[in-house]
């Protein structure tokens, strides 16, 4: 007879309960090789590290599997050694830099640094899958809610023009038009940075219940990426979508254009003109209607060919602009007129997409960017007409967004080789820029590619691509707009931006004498003067000529200030040039906002009308009218210099800046170390063989000297050098180290004229005294002073 015992078989039992549940866990989620996938809420979810400091998160409805290939993601996944552990319901898993925790139930996932700090929320039930008919192709409405801490400013979602810098508390419907670059992106104060993968016409709001990213789409897809500061974290969005290219030595040189130049002649006049003057010009750019009109039409709208009439000998042309030692950037749309050859063999292979674009009753349809084959032929007429034909120097890439004319409802249905027009509009410029600059240096690795172009995306500063803000208008509140919408502009990772000086649209100056208008000078000067301090310097616009001459005369007051800001422009090429090295190789950024540096002072989270212009310079562009003193923020953690004046001030407090019309406020940071270069036409003219070196004491400084062949794709090769000047601030001692690199023409011998900024000793409008000039050979020498 045998007695039932209790308690060894309530121990069975507890037993066989255990493992059921172990494997019911072990099938809710499967450890990958470096995350984990589970299903939560009705979704498939997968987290994968694809860096230390990278985290992709990928959630679709459950069952339907999607295979999303990114538009702008070109990193693959690395070797990361995850850690995996549980602690009730939560699944822990942690790099050398990260730790991520994930609820299984409710689908939330929290983002943490190695010390515990909470940096992140994916909210818990935050993501909603909302069925969709798209074009007949079933689709989702699919929203991504983040949890952010109360006072947590953030920064990005494009280039807004509302005139605020931090982004909480706003909504944007993201939708890429002229004026309006989004991409569904922001970066945090705490130092990490969400790109939400998605294309379409979208929604960003923020609020105190979350923060939100709403699409179309049939996944949500993003990566989160820690850099500890906006430096670190600008470094992973370029790790995961793309390094920005070296532009050429020219690119940071003066660049003059106008809604149009008619002839041949008269832009070459242009150039003349300005070396005549003895002005410095490095570029001019030919706009719109260069090739041939049909019967007074549109028809042949953008043909990527040359009209006979106006433009006979167009190679000859592009010639006489380089024998002047000139670049030539020619303008090219994503529209095709009917009678265009391009139009008809695309429209044959059903590659264009059937709106209207611009110019209106034109018949001009765009391209399907989308479509790979799309990219090839588009080139290939490009390339035949233009610029294998006349070797022009780079391009004007002109409504990239695109332009949409008479739009309806239905035109966003129109498919693509992706997809609905509106599953993918968003991506637009950025794969047309991608398209062009992938097969110009398939044609010619000789000329580096510069593209100048109206609307953008992230992993767009991987084609050589220059940003402007768009046909904006000439007024002194549409100035003050440009510079938070820039910052917020390169904290999203591309570092190239630039504005029309003086804006777009200026026809209602002309009832009050037009150029020659007190107000509109000053305004024109004034923004010539912020465009001095951007990555790219460039007189453009309609209604009224911007050249400088249509001002008035030398020694007129409009005149001589915008001399005085290209000359000034031209003699920080040295130090402009390695800052370019500085984003090309350490992933640094050009407009730097001051929340960049001095992230400790909380007063700097809200300035979004100051910026670093590189490492050392800070700038505050004046944007009102007659303003003769301007109020600037100097930050702590830092003491400054006033540039012009050589006044010493302590960080942390505003100061009131005297601003004379020809003068915009700048600022050094002390332990700064400024090149500067020699008074040239054009940005090569001179080497660099007798360079003004400034320090600015105060603290220890570093400033590293590059230089290469100023053009072509030799430094990818490692054809170049760097010099680099160390300054120490307690034994007032310059040391400049040993030369590393070589290339061909390089400079072997050189002088150096050390200049200190003495306290209270200006020199912004004169030189100062030499302290010491030495010979340098590339090896180590130290200076004592």
């Amino acid at each position: 007879m045998k007695f039932f015992n209790f308690k060894s078989n309530r121990l069975i039992v507890t037993f066989v309960l255990y493992f059921i549940i172990a494997g019911v866990n072990a099938q809710a989620i499967e450890k990958t090789t470096q995350g984990v996938k589970f299903t939560s809420q009705g979704m498939d979810i997968q987290i994968e590290f694809y860096s230390n400091n990278i985290v992709r998160v990928y959630k679709s409805p459950s069952g339907i599997s999607y295979n999303k290939k990114s538009l702008s993601v070109v990193k693959l996944p690395e070797n990361v050694p995850v850690k995996f552990n549980e602690k009730g319901e939560i699944t822990l898993l942690e790099s050398n830099n990260l730790k991520v925790h994930i609820n299984t139930e409710s689908g939330g996932i929290s983002f943490y640094d190695t010390s515990g700090k909470l940096l992140l929320k994916d909210k818990d039930y935050g993501t909603q899958f909302s069925p969709l008919d798209d074009a007949g192709t079933p689709s989702y409405t699919v929203k991504e809610g983040f949890l952010l801490d109360k006072d947590e400013a953030v920064y990005g979602v494009g280039q807004i023009m509302d005139n605020k810098f931090n982004r909480r508390n706003s909504s944007h419907n993201m939708q890429n038009e002229n004026m309006s670059t989004y991409s569904p992106y922001f970066i945090s104060v705490k130092g990490y940075a969400v790109f939400w993968d998605n294309y379409s016409i979208s929604k960003f709001n923020d609020n105190p219940q979350e923060l939100s990213f709403e699409g179309l789409g049939h996944c949500s897809d993003y990566y989160f990426m820690y850099g500890k500061n906006a430096d670190g974290v600008i470094a992973q969005v370029r790790d995961l979508t793309g390094k920005a290219p070296m532009l050429p030595l020219w690119a940071y040189g003066f660049f003059q254009s106008k809604e149009r130049y008619h002839t041949q002649d008269e832009s070459l006049n242009v150039v003349k003109k300005y070396r005549e003057l003895q002005i410095p010009l490095d570029v001019v750019i030919q706009d719109w209607r260069y090739w041939p009109e049909y019967n007074k039409s549109d028809s042949l709208w953008n043909s990527q060919s040359f009209d006979k009439e106006r433009f006979p000998n167009p190679k000859q042309w592009a010639n006489e602009i380089h024998k002047l030692n000139a670049k030539l950037l020619i303008v090219t749309w994503p529209g095709f007129g009917p009678k265009t050859e391009q139009r008809k063999e695309l429209d044959s292979k059903k590659m264009i997409i059937n709106f209207d674009t611009w110019p209106p009753k034109s018949g001009a349809r765009p391209y399907d960017v989308y479509n790979p084959e799309a990219l090839d032929i588009y080139w290939r007429y490009l390339n035949k007409g233009i610029f294998s034909f006349i070797e022009n120097d780079g391009w004007w890439l002109d409504s990239t967004e695109p332009d949409h004319i008479d739009r309806k409802d239905s035109d966003y249905l129109l498919p693509t080789h992706l997809g609905s027009y509106r599953s993918v509009k968003n991506a637009y410029s950025l794969m047309h820029n991608k398209g062009i600059a992938l097969n110009q240096r398939k044609t010619n690795l000789e000329k580096r590619v510069v593209i100048l172009t109206r609307s953008g995306f992230i992993g767009q500063q991987f084609y050589g691509s220059n940003t402007w803000s768009g046909d904006v208008v000439s007024s002194w509140e549409m100035l003050q707009k440009q510079i938070p919408a820039a910052l917020n502009y390169t904290l999203m990772g591309i570092p190239n931006w630039n504005s029309d000086i003086g804006g777009f649209f200026a026809g209602h100056w002309k009832k009050d004498g037009g150029n020659k208008n007190p107000e509109f000078q000053e305004l024109y000067v004034r923004w010539m003067q912020f465009g001095a301090f951007c990555p790219m310097m460039r007189s453009h616009g309609t209604d009224l000529p911007r050249e400088i001459w249509n001002f008035g005369d030398r020694g007129t007051w409009c005149f001589d200030a915008q001399e005085k800001a290209i000359n000034l422009r031209y003699s920080l090429l040295p130090y402009i040039y390695s800052t370019s090295w500085d984003v090309s190789h350490n992933n640094g950024t050009f407009m730097r906002p001051l929340v960049m540096d001095f992230a400790s002072d909380a007063k700097t989270h809200d300035i979004g009308n100051e910026y670093l212009f590189g490492r050392s310079i800070l700038v505050a562009p004046v944007t009102q009218y007659k303003s003769r003193k301007w109020p600037v923020y100097l930050p702590a953690g830092s003491n400054w210099y006033n540039f012009w004046t050589n006044e010493y001030l302590t960080g942390g407090q505003t100061v009131s800046t005297e601003t004379e019309v020809d003068k915009i406020p700048l600022y050094i940071k002390s332990g700064s170390i400024v090149p500067f270069g020699p008074k040239v036409q054009y940005a090569t003219q001179k080497k660099w063989d007798n360079l003004e070196i400034r320090i600015y004491p105060g603290a220890d400084g570093e400033f590293l000297l590059y230089e290469d062949e100023n053009d072509n794709y030799n430094y990818e090769k490692n054809f170049y050098s760097t010099v680099k000047f160390k300054w120490s601030d307690a034994s007032k001692t310059l040391t400049i180290e040993n030369r590393e690199g070589n290339f061909p023409g390089m400079i072997k011998s050189r002088k150096f004229k050390i200049v200190i900024a003495n306290k209270n000793q200006g020199y912004g409008d004169t030189p100062a005294e030499i302290v010491k000039s030495v010979s340098y050979k590339g090896s180590k020498i130290s200076v004592k002073l």
